[in-house]
């Protein structure tokens, strides 16, 4: 479900899931309370409360990964940032092959298969 907000409007996001609850349990289905999450973009929204409910427990908030890009509320890339940083410990293996006297074809072939990728992914977004 998406719903779209100005300021001052208030959320219909709570009628939206608890229609759906309804349609499920109707089709013989159980809406997973633990595995609905809801996202909010906008830095406007960072302070408000939550919006839903899934039959009385509050519907988590979260970051999350679309095709490799790591989405954040804020539209701020510091996640995503931080989960390219991992490659540092890919670095570090690189320089410890060299180390033990891998040839320069090796450390060529260990760059592009498990450091560049990670850098170079998403790179155009």
């Amino acid at each position: 479900m998406t719903e779209i907000l100005n300021k001052s409007v208030v959320s219909s996001m709570q009628s939206f899931v608890d229609e759906l609850v309804q349609q499920a349990t109707e089709a013989g289905m159980i809406v997973n309370g633990r595995k609905t999450k809801e996202i909010l973009f906008g830095s406007i929204l960072k302070d408000l409360p939550l919006f839903a409910t899934l039959k009385g427990t509050p519907v988590e908030r979260f970051f999350f990964k679309l095709l490799g890009v790591h989405v954040a509320n804020d539209s701020k890339w510091m996640q995503h940032v931080d989960a390219i940083s991992s490659v540092l410990s890919r670095l570090y293996f690189l320089k410890q092959l060299k180390r033990s006297g891998a040839g320069p074809e090796d450390l060529q072939f260990f760059y592009f298969t498990a450091i560049r990728p990670v850098l170079e992914y998403t790179c155009p977004v």
